[in-house]
């Protein structure tokens, strides 16, 4: 069973841990987490935005949410910053549950829409995101030079309002 919950600071290491076992070019355009003393929750990473699914008492996932912009204007989205699922337990459901549940809380904050950043060949995520309703808005091309290619840049959202009357 996937449980999702907030973060608490005594996921701390798990987090920081599963960010470093996802971390890829595929995953990502920053740069890996430093190490050994890096922390997940740091001044940029407020804990009430993450996040946690738990199985079998361990953290299997987090979803990260954010402010697109410090806008007023804006303050009807909320923004997905990181969404990762331990590699040994993809495929089971995790993300798809994050994204609900990330999808849920953005709802309890009033936005309107929930938004994402994603990698075009992350081809994984795209699949993974389409099924939960997402649509593609968006496409900087080439906007990443990553391992010597040159990779597209998708903004993704999902309108919160469907079906609402």
């Amino acid at each position: 069973m996937i449980e999702v919950r907030p973060a608490r600071a005594g996921d701390e290491r798990s987090l920081a841990t599963l960010d470093r076992a996802t971390w890829t070019t595929l995953t990502s355009p920053a740069p890996p987490a430093p190490e050994p003393d890096w922390s997940f929750l740091e001044e940029k990473v407020e804990i009430r935005n993450v996040l946690v699914a738990v199985v079998d008492g361990e953290v299997a996932g987090y979803v990260r949410l954010g402010r697109p912009t410090p806008l007023a204007v804006s303050d009807h989205v909320v923004m997905i910053q990181g969404l990762a699922v331990d590699p040994a337990r993809q495929r089971q459901g995790i993300g798809k549950a994050l994204l609900d549940a990330a999808a849920a809380e953005a709802r309890a904050r009033g936005a309107r829409r929930l938004t994402l950043r994603v990698l075009a060949r992350n081809e994984a995520a795209r699949r993974l995101y389409d099924r939960s309703g997402y649509v593609v808005e968006g496409v900087l091309r080439g906007e990443f030079c990553l391992d010597g290619d040159y990779v597209d840049d998708m903004l993704m959202a999902l309108d919160l309002t469907a079906g609402l009357s």
